[in-house]
């Protein structure tokens, strides 16, 4: 079984040590090396340890015949496109449990028309995570609320909508708010 370990830890941006002190239970740098490189071979056991360290699916650290990768062309920086400098892959997004999307239908702060706003549900405990960043938050009657979260005050959140002119808005006892994590752009 070829893997594609390597190139998907490189993608994450991880180190070995990242990935082995993130698996479950943890393991060494030198393990994972050795399961990248194949000196050691790879169970169907580590895979899923490995996978759920990058917060990928296993099959996507597997090279399979029918399946193209999508091949890092160029890197963009301050000074321009240069090349990477050893090949690497980018990991397409795949649904996780708890997303829900938001469809951007007219521009509005950062977002275009045509936008994909994937965002994760976050139960009220967790809302703290949230703060500077955009959400969104249920209302009575079918409503919503999408903006960027200024702070929270117990059962109250703060929210600045992403239109100009508006005037921050506070949502008492929310049953659950979706931070945007992800924004799919066609151009």
């Amino acid at each position: 079984m070829i893997t594609r370990i390597r190139e998907v830890r490189r993608a994450r941006q991880m180190t070995l040590q990242d990935v082995a002190e993130r698996c479950d239970p943890p393991t060494t740098p030198q393990t994972i090396g050795r399961l990248e490189t194949g000196t050691r071979t790879v169970s169907v056991g580590w895979l899923n340890r490995i996978a759920q360290a990058l917060e990928v699916d296993a099959g996507d650290l597997v090279q399979l015949p029918d399946r193209e990768d999508v091949i890092v062309a160029a890197t963009l920086g301050h000074d321009g496109a240069h090349a990477p400098r050893r090949e690497t892959v980018v990991i397409p997004p795949q649904p996780e449990p708890g997303l829900v999307a938001v469809t951007v239908s007219a521009g509005i702060g950062d977002y275009r028309p045509g936008d994909e706003i994937w965002c994760v549900r976050l139960q009220p405990e967790e809302f703290g995570r949230a703060v500077n960043r955009d959400l969104l938050l249920p209302r009575s009657g079918g409503r919503f609320v999408f903006g960027r979260l200024i702070g929270r005050d117990g059962d109250k959140l703060h929210i600045i909508p992403l239109g100009t002119g508006q005037r921050q808005m506070v949502v008492n006892n929310a049953p659950w708010a979706a931070v945007a994590t992800q924004l799919l752009r066609k151009l």
